[in-house]
């Protein structure tokens, strides 16, 4: 069934189950699917689809774009890059005084400053504006969240890593990987909590999900984030 709203048409298939109320649902690859206790009326199943507008086309256009996996990125104007969970367009200035390409983060805008317009120097820039922003959010975080530890990391860096988020090794050095600044704060606060916990405990056994839990309830909803965005965090 095909239904028009505000302008966009949502393609959706309804079935019919013994249940209580209307679900809605979206596979893998973007389809809608309407769940309604038998006997609902057209009428009810289209209300409940208008109310849920919004949600159902963000999260569809999602799923397809997940399913595609990442696009490659054009530098130019108005190309849109990850940044604390939000998508922002760059631009792209010409500037020979600097001594080093760099990029400010402004009106919500990623400005990025280059001595040469080419897609490399633009990437590089990027990634190097990324890796101080995770430097400074990693030791802002470990700094608040400290005071949950008797132990303290024994070193802080910043990778490029293509497997892990963080790492905690036997002498409590921790590791980061840049691409966590373009996660939301609180999600890049999950992570950095994560890795502190094992400096307690080695192994994700139960006393280790029990401490992250104290620390952050919530941490599932932030873990589930990063599971279903990280195809995305990219340059």
């Amino acid at each position: 069934m095909i239904h028009t709203y505000l302008g966009e048409s949502i393609s959706f298939e309804i079935n019919f189950k013994k249940r209580k109320s209307i679900g809605l649902y979206i596979d893998i690859y973007g389809n809608v699917e309407v769940r309604a206790p038998k006997g609902t009326t057209e009428e009810s199943i289209i209300k409940i689809i208008e109310e849920k507008w919004a949600w159902i086309l963000e999260s569809s256009n999602e799923m397809k774009d997940r399913f595609e996996g990442p696009q490659k990125k054009e530098y130019e104007y108005g190309e849109k890059f990850l940044y604390l969970g939000n998508s922002y367009p760059i631009q792209i200035f010409l500037d020979e005084t600097e001594g080093q390409d760099y990029v400010k983060f402004e009106e919500g805008t990623l400005r990025i400053f280059v001595k040469e317009i080419e897609d490399e120097k633009i990437k590089q820039a990027l990634k190097r504006f990324y890796y101080q922003q995770c430097k400074s959010l990693v030791e802002s975080g470990i700094k608040f969240y400290q005071s949950n530890f008797k132990v303290k990391p024994t070193a802080i860096r910043i990778t490029d890593s293509k497997k892990n988020w963080g790492t905690c090794d036997s002498n409590r050095q921790l590791t980061f990987n840049w691409r966590l600044a373009m996660a939301p704060q609180n999600v890049i606060e999950y992570v950095i909590v994560h890795e502190m916990c094992h400096m307690v405990h080695k192994n994700h056994d139960r006393s280790f999900w029990r401490l992250v839990g104290k620390i952050i309830p919530d941490y599932k909803d932030r873990e589930y984030w990063l599971a279903i965005s990280n195809w995305k965090m990219t340059v």
